[in-house]
């Protein structure tokens, strides 16, 4: 008796707008990261932004028409991944809402949110993933980005992956899961306290010598980065995909101080 081989599973990258925009080199990190797990992975070019900064906005119309675009685009897919907690917590949390009562979308859109899931903890918790087989070297220290903490509970999925990543050290920051000031269109309407907070949090950041930032959503890492580049910093801010990749080649986010 022979026993039929497991198929791969079949992965629809969300590569975000920030991505595609500003880091292609995450899309790429992120790629890298589900090939070398096994699975089997396509990027729909139907794919637009989430509506979070729609939907943050109280625009429910137009969020739903994006939603709805999404849905088509992935809902065949056995997983959805997104290389963003902030976005990723959009598809998986949010999207219901849109939807509720409708007789044609609601069932639908629960089963394509079932299968959401931020990159890194798609790895860890679901493929069981434990290590990776990068080499970095380099001192880093992690922030939490709200979504990601808060909406899908990811934390120590990012520290048990780096923890594997050879030539590298984490150092723990003080207030690693405070808010960094982005918050999306928040940072745009109110910048003066967007800048209070980030400037604390450059200050944690500083404060443990590493040569290297790292977090899971880009928004958050675009943030920090300018500021420590307006204060003249030499930190590195790199997205997490890219270092448990091992693709470093490219320069930081923000540039050189």
């Amino acid at each position: 008796m022979t026993t039929q081989a497991k198929k791969p599973p079949r992965v629809g990258l969300f590569v975000t707008c920030l991505v595609d925009l500003f880091r292609p080199s995450v899309g790429f990190a992120a790629l890298r990261l589900l090939e070398d797990a096994g699975c089997v992975v396509e990027v729909p070019r139907t794919q637009t932004c989430c509506g979070q900064p729609a939907y943050n906005s109280g625009d429910r119309a137009d969020s739903r028409e994006i939603a709805i675009n999404t849905i088509r685009a992935f809902e065949d897919y056995d997983y959805i991944v997104a290389p963003s907690g902030s976005c990723a917590g959009m598809l998986k949390k949010h999207y219901p809402g849109l939807f509720a009562g409708d007789r044609e979308w609601e069932a639908r859109c629960a089963a394509f949110s079932a299968k959401v899931h931020e990159l890194v903890s798609f790895l860890t918790d679901v493929l069981q993933a434990k290590t990776v087989a990068a080499r970095v070297e380099t001192s880093v220290t992690y922030h939490d980005s709200c979504s990601g903490l808060r909406e899908l509970g990811i934390q120590h999925q990012p520290r048990q992956l780096l923890g594997s990543v050879g030539g590298l050290s984490l150092i723990e920051m003080q207030e690693a899961d405070v808010c960094c000031g982005f918050g999306g269109t928040f940072c745009v309407k109110y910048p003066e306290i967007s800048n209070a907070i980030v400037g604390k949090k450059i200050g944690n950041i500083a404060a443990t010598g590493a040569e290297t930032l790292l977090a899971g959503d880009l928004g958050c890492l675009m943030n920090m980065a300018g500021k420590l580049k307006r204060e003249g910093s030499r930190v590195e801010v790199r997205h997490v995909a890219e270092v448990l990749a091992g693709m470093t080649d490219t320069p930081p986010i923000g540039g050189r101080a």
